[in-house]
């Protein structure tokens, strides 16, 4: 289905769900094709793709500061 820049613009829900529903729209200015909608596609996930990229600094990350840590950091000097 070809329509106008301006047709688009006024109904684009409409074209949305006809789009939804399979169908191609192409927007067309001064009777030109410039964009087609179609359908996306739902993206893929990976689980596990950021395996390796995420680092562990401090294992004890988790443990209570010491009451010297706790100084430090008061004042600063951590």
């Amino acid at each position: 289905m070809d329509v106008s820049v301006g047709d688009a613009k006024n109904n684009l829900s409409e074209y949305i769900k006809k789009v939804e529903a399979g169908e191609e729209v192409t927007i067309c200015r001064h009777g030109k094709p410039v964009v087609t909608l179609v359908k996306a596609k739902p993206k893929k996930r990976v689980l596990g793709s950021a395996r390796g990229l995420i680092q562990e600094i401090d294992p004890d990350w988790w443990k209570p500061m010491t009451d010297e840590e706790v100084g430090d950091f008061h004042r600063g000097d951590y």
